[in-house]
């Protein structure tokens, strides 16, 4: 009776130990895309819909250089005023941050949509240097769109976010960061398989309904 009790509990015991691993390591989604591509609005409509929790690499910056105290608040400040890329050290940790606290709150909440990240060969390095078996990226969401639709989408936005480098110069430099340092990321993920392409010059409906069906098929 004993025997037929541990070879029972042997057999349930990997699957066990399985859902356990995966539900201490964050499983990721890269959001890659132009600025204005509208990546922040698919993962407000992910979240809502998925159990997923989005992240905005972009938007924690944003937070940093507002708080009070913050010792990289004013260099946050600058680059982000040239349209530069932040310092991957910065990045990497508020996301690693978020995520912990994230997971501490609900262990149940591990799937995470990175919104913004990786931007450059820097921010890969980084993130496979301090994330290496600590997180699994599951696929690539890039929402590809025309330079001249992002900008137009921007400057509307503009006009009430308050957003600093919601302005057409400074729009400019970023779709030229984003063309030299972040479309090679999303072709070298490509060779690996790893993205899935949306049209993003459409409208809002029209671009989640692909995006149910990629989520759907990824589980």
């Amino acid at each position: 009776m004993i025997v037929g009790l541990l070879h029972r509990l042997s057999g349930k015991l990997p699957h066990v130990v399985h859902r356990i691993s995966v539900m201490m390591k964050p499983q990721v989604v890269f959001v890659l895309g132009g600025p204005g591509a509208g990546k922040g609005t698919q993962c407000a409509r992910i979240v809502e819909n998925y159990s997923y929790t989005h992240l905005s690499a972009g938007d924690l910056l944003r937070e940093e250089r507002s708080r009070t105290g913050s010792e990289f608040g004013q260099l946050i400040d600058s680059y982000i005023k040239e349209g530069k890329i932040v310092p991957v050290e910065i990045t990497i940790n508020l996301l690693k941050k978020a995520m912990e606290q994230t997971m501490k709150v609900d262990e149940k909440k591990f799937r995470f949509l990175i919104d913004g990240f990786p931007r450059n060969q820097d921010n890969l390095q980084g993130w496979t240097t301090v994330m290496d078996g600590k997180a699994d990226v599951k696929f690539v969401l890039f929402f590809d769109c025309g330079n001249e639709v992002c900008i137009d989408r921007c400057l509307e936005r503009g006009k009430s976010s308050g957003r600093t480098d919601d302005n057409r110069e400074s729009l400019e430099k970023r779709i030229q960061t984003y063309l030299q340092s972040t479309r090679p990321i999303i072709e070298q993920y490509e060779k690996q398989g790893k993205v899935r392409t949306i049209d993003a010059s459409r409208s809002v409906d029209e671009v989640f309904a692909d995006v149910k069906n990629i989520l759907d098929k990824e589980g």
